[in-house]
């Protein structure tokens, strides 16, 4: 499976940057996130919980980060298990780039496999709730970003963190398996 998307975050490149390393931040706009921690040094794991279809579990995951190059670029790789439900496991690049002083484009290349139950299911009841949950995963972030550009309060972000990936990842998990709030 392959999945490609842009957005345009109304703030500045640095500021997108910090936003997508904000753990807290990212585990507000995920719908479903029930837990995000840091392992190692660019390692985290997750839990979520998903749905799509009759198809329900709460997957775990471990994401590492690689080729890191603050605050322009990164790769992802990524592996998801829901037990008996099945596994995605792939890999995500991300660039940001400036689109003037408060405005910064986002886009993204995912690869990835999905297995078990979650295979049987189609893959284009797959993609259908893949789009819409990416939709909402962004909307939510974007939204919160927002204030921000407009001078009000928004969420701390965290440079040293580096949770860009969990934004993308659980867009495109979100995408997968068509998870609910």
């Amino acid at each position: 499976m392959e999945l490609k998307g842009e957005q345009l975050l109304p703030v500045g490149q640095q500021r997108a940057w910090d936003a997508l390393n904000d753990i807290e931040l990212l585990r507000q706009c995920v719908p479903g996130c029930q837990s995000m921690t840091r392992t190692a040094q660019d390692t985290y794991e997750a839990t979520i919980d998903a749905s799509i279809g009759p198809v329900k579990a709460r997957f775990k995951g471990t994401v590492a980060l690689t080729d890191v190059h603050a605050p322009d670029s990164y790769t992802l790789r990524f592996d998801g298990s829901g037990g008996t439900t099945g596994f995605v496991r792939g890999q995500a690049r991300v660039a940001l780039r400036p689109d003037g002083p408060q405005r910064t484009h986002l886009s993204y290349s995912t690869s990835a496999q999905v297995g078990g139950k979650l295979a049987q299911i189609g893959s284009r009841l797959i993609d259908a709730a893949a789009g819409a949950m990416s939709e909402k995963f962004f909307a939510a972030f974007s939204q919160r970003l927002a204030p921000a550009a407009a001078g009000g309060e928004a969420a701390p972000a965290a440079p040293v963190a580096r949770m860009g990936f969990w934004s993308l990842l659980w867009a495109f998990l979100r995408r997968l398996v068509g998870l609910r709030s």
